[in-house]
């Protein structure tokens, strides 16, 4: 398919493409894409899933008993080890006065 543009509308996606840093065809099908193809999730959520379970294949992760031994736990009592972090600096500011 073929499709000739008005001449402003061809620098106005050349200037848009130009500030992406991208080239005018892709700036275009990008968008056309988005337009008449729009995604649309696979499946619904699994009872149980996890965002974990969602991301799989896309981010990785690292268990840190491969760097503390027995684990450094870090998702497990976030809002007390916040607390204790905001006294820790609260003290440290009170002490440099």
């Amino acid at each position: 398919m073929r499709i000739t543009l008005p001449t402003e509308l061809e620098q106005a996606i050349e200037n848009r493409a130009q500030q992406q840093g991208t080239t005018s065809e892709l700036l275009v099908i990008e968008e056309l894409n988005h337009l008449f193809l729009p995604v649309k999730p696979d499946t619904h959520p699994i009872e149980g899933s996890t965002m974990a379970d969602f991301f799989k294949g896309y981010i990785g992760g690292l268990h840190s008993s491969e760097y503390v031994p027995g684990g450094a736990h870090l998702s497990e009592d976030t809002g007390r080890k916040f607390r204790e972090l905001l006294l820790q600096k609260h003290r440290e500011g009170k002490e440099e006065c």
